[in-house]
């Protein structure tokens, strides 16, 4: 079960989520973006990792992991920017990365969940797959592109949840997953050249802002993951889409039909089961 702070905490991290998707929404070149939010990673993690210290040889090999699945991710986000719009995907990606963390946390770190557990999980998972389905999504994506990306998702939260309870320094930890960022930039500026980040000033601030959002919020998430089961961490962490839904609504004119409304309960209702069962 999760302590009231540690439910507190992931639900903060799934509002910061929301808003720096939010906020890179509307973004004139969203590969420049990511590339400009990544350097932003980047950099804070190398600061941070200065700050906090290595984390423990035991989770070095974890660390890794973390950052070439983060590459692998970043990688499949860029595909679907080219094979569809990351709205009509992403929602897929979310819903499924509960449920297959839940399962990689029973098969690694032992965390069999109960019956109320797995219920709790498969509504929110269930929630935001109806989410989609209200905006009309799951009929017109790129479905295998969006079930990878979800895969790659719940890969990198196994793979954290264990490197972080063999590191001894949870700042650490998180700061030497970040510093991987570094290299997409790099990759960026190397295959396209110094033109690739000029870009206006004001999509610069969102690009950083979303990073400095980003480091908070899963920096949170790795917190979580400390002490509590991953699958639950998982399962809160998505509730982000709740929040997403609801600042559309506040601040990019998107409609709240009644059927997004249902979703959003049901998925309210499936984080309140996997954070008190």
């Amino acid at each position: 079960m999760l302590s009231p702070f540690s439910i507190a905490m992931v639900l903060l991290a799934a509002l910061l989520h929301a808003s720096w998707n939010a906020l890179l929404r509307g973004g004139l070149d969203r590969a420049r973006s990511m590339a400009m939010m990544n350097a932003t990673l980047g950099i804070a993690g190398l600061v941070l990792l200065a700050i906090a210290g290595l984390p423990a040889a035991a989770s070095w090999i974890y660390v890794v992991a973390s950052g070439v699945l983060h590459w692998i991710y970043v990688a499949l986000l860029l595909v679907t920017y080219r094979s569809g719009d990351l709205g009509e995907t992403y929602p897929v990606a979310r819903g499924s990365s509960p449920a297959l963390v839940a399962l990689g946390g029973s098969l690694f770190a032992g965390e069999w969940m109960n019956l109320i557990g797995i219920v709790g999980i498969g509504l929110v998972c269930g929630g935001i797959f109806m989410l989609a389905a209200a905006k009309g999504r799951l009929r017109h994506m790129n479905l295998p592109w969006a079930l990878a990306t979800g895969v790659s998702i719940a890969a990198y939260t196994v793979v954290d949840g264990i490197g972080v309870r063999a590191s001894g320094n949870w700042a650490g930890y998180t700061a030497a997953v970040f510093a991987f960022f570094i290299a997409m930039p790099l990759w960026f500026l190397a295959r396209s050249g110094a033109g690739f980040f000029k870009a206006p000033a004001t999509e610069v601030a969102k690009a950083v802002g979303g990073g400095v959002i980003s480091i908070l919020a899963y920096g949170a998430i790795i917190w979580a993951m400390q002490a509590s089961p991953m699958g639950a961490v998982s399962a809160l962490r998505e509730t982000s889409v709740v929040f997403a839904a609801l600042l559309g609504a506040a601040f990019l004119g998107e409609r709240l039909t009644a059927q997004r409304i249902v979703a959003c309960c049901i998925i309210a209702a499936g984080a309140v089961v996997v954070g008190w069962h």
